[in-house]
C-alpha cells in the first residue's frame, strides 16, 4: 500500500517539474506578468506586440483548461480511487488481467502489430525491425508498397508507443528515409486510410455473449482558412482554440500566406496530444455499429476492454459498421470523449472512475477463471521501463523481406 502512494507521489512530482520546466524559459514569469500588468498599464504603453499577447493568452488557457493538462498530472486525483479498487479486489494490479490475450492487459509496452494481426478490417501493414540497416528497411517499405499495390502516402509509427508519439504520414521516399534514419524503434508501415476518424471504447464482461460501447469520440482535425493577407502564424494565433497550441501547430508548418478561402489543416494524426479536437460522439451509436465492433473485438482472443481507433469514409458508413481499424489500445486506453471541451473536470473524473471500476471488475472475473494479474514488482519494473518517445528496438528479428499483413 505504501509503495502505491510512493509511485503516485513520484509521478506527481516528476510531471509537475517537467510541466513547469518546459514552460520556465518563456512563460512562467513572462506570460502571467503580461496578463496581469497589460490591462492595468495598457498594452500600447508597454509596447507589447499582438503576437506576444496572443501567445500569453494561449499559455493561460493551456494552464486553466484541464483538457490541455499533462495526462499523468491530471490523473493524480484518480490514484486514491484505484487504490480503493485494489484494496477491494485484493490486488493493485488486477486490471492487468482485464485482457489476458495482451501482455500487461495492454497497460504499457504491448506490440501494436501483434494485436493488429489478430483483428479484422485492418489496413495492410508490415513490421520493420530496427536491428536492420536503414537501407534494408527502406527497400522493405518499397517492397511492401509494390506487393500491396499501394502508393504514397503511408503511415509510419513505432510498434510500441503511446499517445501518437512517433506517428508520421510519409508522402514520398524522402519522408520515409528521414523517418528511418532517426528512429530507434521497430516500425509499422501501414496503408494510409482517409476519411473521418473516431475512437470507440468497448468492453465485455467475461461470460457475456455481447459487449458494450462505453464511449464514441469524434475526432476533428483543426484547420484555419486563409484570407489572402494573413500569414499562417497570424491565422493560428487569431483562432480561439488553435492559439492554445500555437507553438505545436506552427512547428510543423512552413509560414506562408494562404490564398483566400484556402483551408490549411494544422494536424494530420488523430491524437489529442498532437492537437486534434475530440468531441463526444455518443449520438452516433447504432445497433449495426455495436454489432460490428463486438464482432471484431471477439475475434481477438483474450480481449475484453479497450479502445479501437477507426476510420470510416462517412458518418453513415460508421453507423452501418463499415470502417477500418487503425489501432486497438488495451487497459490503459482512455474514453477520449471526456476531452470534449464541453466536458467539465468533474464529469471527466466520473468517466475515468467508471472506466477503471469496469477494468477491475473484468479483471476479477478473469482471475476467477484462472488468469493471473501481474505481480506488483513485475508491474512496477514494466512501468519504469515504459517507452519514452520513439522506442528502442524490441529485437523481434523481422526479416528484411516484406511481410504484409491485413489482419484477420
Amino acid at each position: 500500500m505504501g509503495q502505491f502512494f510512493l509511485i503516485a507521489l513520484a509521478t506527481f512530482a516528476s510531471e509537475a517539474a517537467a510541466w513547469l520546466g518546459k514552460s520556465f524559459p518563456h512563460s512562467v514569469f513572462f506570460a502571467p506578468a503580461l496578463l496581469l500588468l497589460g490591462p492595468a498599464i495598457g498594452y500600447r504603453r508597454l509596447r507589447i506586440p499582438w503576437h506576444a499577447r496572443r501567445r500569453a493568452l494561449g499559455w493561460l488557457r493551456r494552464k486553466t483548461r484541464w483538457e490541455f493538462w499533462p495526462p499523468r498530472f491530471a490523473y493524480i486525483p484518480l490514484m486514491p480511487y484505484i487504490l480503493y479498487l485494489g484494496i477491494k479486489h485484493r490486488s493493485f494490479t488486477l486490471f492487468t488481467a482485464a485482457n489476458p490475450g495482451i501482455p500487461s492487459g495492454g497497460f504499457v509496452g504491448e506490440s501494436k502489430s501483434a494485436i493488429l494481426v489478430r483483428l479484422a478490417h485492418v489496413p495492410e501493414f508490415t513490421l520493420l525491425s530496427a536491428c536492420l540497416p536503414m537501407e534494408t528497411r527502406f527497400q522493405a517499405v518499397k517492397e511492401f508498397l509494390a506487393a500491396c499495390e499501394l502508393s504514397y502516402p503511408v503511415v509510419l509509427k513505432p510498434d510500441v508507443g503511446e499517445r501518437g508519439t512517433g506517428v508520421v504520414i510519409a508522402r514520398d521516399d524522402r519522408d520515409v528515409r528521414s523517418y528511418l534514419e532517426t528512429t530507434t524503434a521497430d516500425t509499422i508501415v501501414q496503408k494510409y486510410v482517409g476519411g473521418l476518424e473516431f475512437g470507440v471504447f468497448y468492453y465485455r464482461y467475461p461470460g457475456q455473449l455481447q459487449g458494450h460501447i462505453f464511449s464514441i469520440t469524434e475526432k476533428r482535425f483543426p484547420q484555419v482558412t486563409g484570407d489572402g493577407r494573413s500569414t499562417l502564424t497570424d491565422l493560428v494565433l487569431r483562432d480561439d482554440r488553435a492559439v492554445c497550441l500555437a507553438n505545436q501547430y506552427l512547428a510543423g508548418l512552413r509560414d506562408r500566406i494562404p490564398a483566400a478561402g484556402e483551408r490549411v489543416r494544422l494536424v494530420e494524426v488523430g491524437s489529442h496530444c498532437r492537437g486534434t479536437v475530440f468531441l463526444n460522439g455518443a449520438a452516433l451509436e447504432t445497433e449495426a455499429l455495436r454489432g460490428a465492433v463486438d464482432s471484431i473485438a471477439q475475434s481477438h482472443p483474450g480481449f475484453f476492454f479497450g479502445r479501437f481507433d477507426i476510420r470510416a469514409a462517412t458518418v453513415a458508413d460508421l453507423q452501418s459498421g463499415r470502417f477500418d481499424v487503425l489501432e486497438l489500445n488495451g487497459v490503459s486506453a482512455e474514453a477520449t470523449h471526456m476531452y470534449d471541451p464541453s466536458v467539465s473536470l468533474l464529469e471527466a473524473y466520473r468517466i475515468m472512475f467508471r472506466q477503471w471500476k469496469i477494468a477491475f471488475e473484468i479483471g476479477a472475473l478473469n482471475r476467477q477463471a484462472g488468469e493471473k494479474p501481474m505481480r506488483f514488482r513485475e508491474f512496477l519494473d514494466l512501468v519504469r521501463s515504459r517507452p519514452v518517445g520513439i522506442t528502442e528496438p524490441s529485437g523481434l528479428g523481422i526479416s528484411g523481406t516484406v511481410a504484409p499483413f491485413a489482419g484477420r
